[in-house]
């Protein structure tokens, strides 16, 4: 090299889960991730410069800087209080039930949905070991940042993030053995597509964990509009999700209710 020549900055070193996590994706996500590189921010991004359209004041909060600075210590905590009620199950009960329905094993691969900063992630990635991998997935900028700065450097050998959209999710078929989506499918503009694309992605024999919005044989059906409308927040009816489930060939379907949610899950045939 020429004396005074500039030296060119490498690229930015991809972490051995982003690399395993690239083999999952369809042709398609694959193309687009070769333009995007390894990402100096340390997730993924499949999605690029565009915003996905939100649904409301509750989706808004989850890409500002302050909600996902305090989300895993304060306010996720503090929100399913208030909706699971005095006696539902706290944070780390709701872990133990998603890994319960997901019946997570060693070498298992398990997709997050809306993992925000990677707190079940992070969970998931010690039950399923080295051998497993966990891809946690956000459309939020600010959510997966704060789940970068989470994982530490360097992050775990068995996990990656990835921006992406939960309606068109960027992997090829059946190709995990466990999808969880905790605290987030009613937040989705068309949550039932959301579910056709987990089918999609799981494996035979693959399975599902849920926890979502429910109405309450008391609740007041005149307010369910006013409510959808004022948050963004769908609230499903007492068996519309188990009846989801069951349409796309799901078996053995639970239902646990706490207060306004619902913990669901399901195996493939």
């Amino acid at each position: 090299m020429p004396a005074g020549a500039p030296i060119a900055s490498a690229d930015p070193v991809e972490s051995e889960g982003m690399s395993r996590a690239r083999k999952l994706l369809s042709p398609d996500a694959a193309q687009l991730a070769r333009h995007h590189g390894a990402t100096a921010a340390g997730y993924l991004d499949l999605i690029g410069g565009e915003e996905l359209a939100s649904t409301g004041a509750v989706q808004d909060l989850m890409t500002t800087r302050f909600v996902p600075a305090i989300y895993e210590r304060y306010w996720r905590p503090a929100l399913a209080r208030a909706v699971k009620g005095l006696t539902g199950p706290g944070m780390a009960e709701e872990v133990r039930i998603a890994r319960l329905l997901l019946g997570l094993g060693p070498g298992d691969l398990v997709l997050d949905i809306a993992c925000g900063p990677g707190n079940f992630s992070r969970e998931f990635a010690r039950a399923v070991g080295d051998g497993g991998l966990v891809v946690g997935l956000d459309a939020s900028r600010t959510m997966l940042a704060r789940g970068v700065v989470e994982l530490g450097s360097p992050p775990p050998p068995n996990l990656a993030l990835n921006r992406a959209d939960a309606t068109e999710l960027p992997f090829r078929d059946h190709c995990f053995d466990g999808v969880c989506c905790f605290a987030a499918l009613h937040l989705f503009a068309d949550p039932f597509a959301a579910l056709d694309e987990m089918r999609r992605a799981l494996a035979p024999g693959g399975r599902i964990a849920l926890m979502t919005s429910i109405r309450r044989q008391l609740s007041l059906p005149p307010l369910k509009p006013v409510l959808e409308r004022a948050s963004g927040m769908r609230i499903f009816e007492p068996d519309e999700v188990v009846a989801a489930l069951t349409e796309r060939g799901f078996e053995n379907v639970r239902q646990r209710v706490a207060g306004m949610v619902q913990f669901v899950g399901g195996r493939l045939a």
